[in-house]
């Protein structure tokens, strides 16, 4: 069955960088799009990023310029690189594929921006 699998949250200062993953399987991930939201606490779930299957990349304006999303189709990984963080990125990270009309979702990775 299909499984996301997300880490690489934790506690960053504002203006630090993490570098979140997403491992995934029961699919054939090359050739899917994928895509990470967050959710911040008393906050609707909300669109971060998306790559697609040949790598375009597209990213919610709150994004652009400050994080990358990559995958790694040998690896069945996709990642989101996120700079110059701000407390209001703090958020639980979820990847996401939509696989033969259902939408998978991971259990999410908790990033905090605090000092």
């Amino acid at each position: 069955q299909v499984q996301l699998v997300e880490s690489g949250g934790g506690l960053v200062q504002p203006g630090g960088s993490l570098r979140l993953s997403c491992a995934a399987s029961g699919f054939t991930f090359s050739s899917y799009a994928m895509r990470w939201y967050r959710q911040a606490p008393g906050k609707d779930r909300e669109f971060v990023a998306f790559i697609s299957a040949d790598s375009s990349t597209n990213y919610a304006d709150s994004m652009k310029g400050r994080s990358t999303i990559s995958r790694d189709n040998a690896k069945n990984t996709m990642y989101l690189r996120m700079n110059s963080l701000k407390p209001e990125d703090t958020a639980v990270y979820y990847c996401n594929v939509g696989f033969q009309r259902v939408a998978y979702w991971g259990q999410g990775t908790q990033v905090t921006v605090s000092s």
